[in-house]
């Protein structure tokens, strides 16, 4: 599913990943876990394809059986779209927007049907709990209804992984824990493999691995 080997990041004369090896399986749920300043969300973002590591060194870095090693940028964003969900600690969902709406965005920018497309939200957001919720923007939901609203929109392409960064650090203890049995709901329903960064002890103990980074290296 992800293979990383040796990437390496830096900034000016900082070094933030130095030397990274990663093995993620199909359906595995992994928690990248460690100080702040570790590399965790460097790594996971270059994962997620929304930063690139360094080419003066050589590495690999595979997901979903494609090498994302030297591909254009725009053939990055199509794969990311089609292959890549994304769930953050601040939901980013487009005030303006209802939840249907906010979902459908992905699936759009893939240029899915209308139709195909709403059906789809739909059965995301019944199966999330929000079937009331369609219409809905986010200043009506709860800091729970937007964060799986988010979660809908990382599933509408159905993606080969979702990247998740601090998902519920944003969450009071009720809804943070409703959320992380929601990941392994996703994992166990339809086999989603998730990554997640998180300092959240409970939810890394959930995982299947709990994988620990010092010093921008996984220990």
């Amino acid at each position: 599913m992800i293979i990383a080997k040796n990437i390496h990041k830096s900034y000016g004369k900082l070094a933030v990943l130095k030397g990274v090896d990663l093995h993620i399986k199909k359906g595995e749920v992994v928690a990248i876990v460690g100080p702040s300043g570790a590399g965790k969300t460097t790594l996971l973002q270059i994962i997620g394809t929304l930063d690139k590591p360094q080419t003066d060194v050589d590495y690999k870095l595979n997901l979903n059986r494609k090498s994302l090693k030297g591909i254009s940028d725009n053939l990055i964003s199509k794969f990311r779209n089609q292959h890549i969900g994304f769930i953050f600690q601040f939901h980013q969902l487009l005030p303006e927007f209802t939840a249907l709406e906010n979902v459908c965005i992905p699936a759009f920018i893939a240029k899915k049907t209308k139709k195909e497309t709403e059906k789809r939200a739909k059965e995301l957001l019944d199966f999330l709990g929000l079937k009331n919720r369609y219409q809905h923007k986010p200043n009506e939901l709860s800091g729970g209804e937007q964060q799986r609203v988010a979660v809908a929109r990382a599933l509408i392409n159905n993606p080969a992984v979702i990247l998740a960064d601090e998902p519920s650090g944003n969450l009071d203890s009720v809804s943070a824990k409703n959320l992380h049995e929601l990941f392994f709901k996703l994992r166990d329903e339809f086999n989603q493999t998730f990554v997640i960064v998180t300092h959240n002890e409970d939810l890394a103990n959930m995982a299947d691995r709990k994988l620990v980074m010092k010093d921008g290296l996984i220990v």
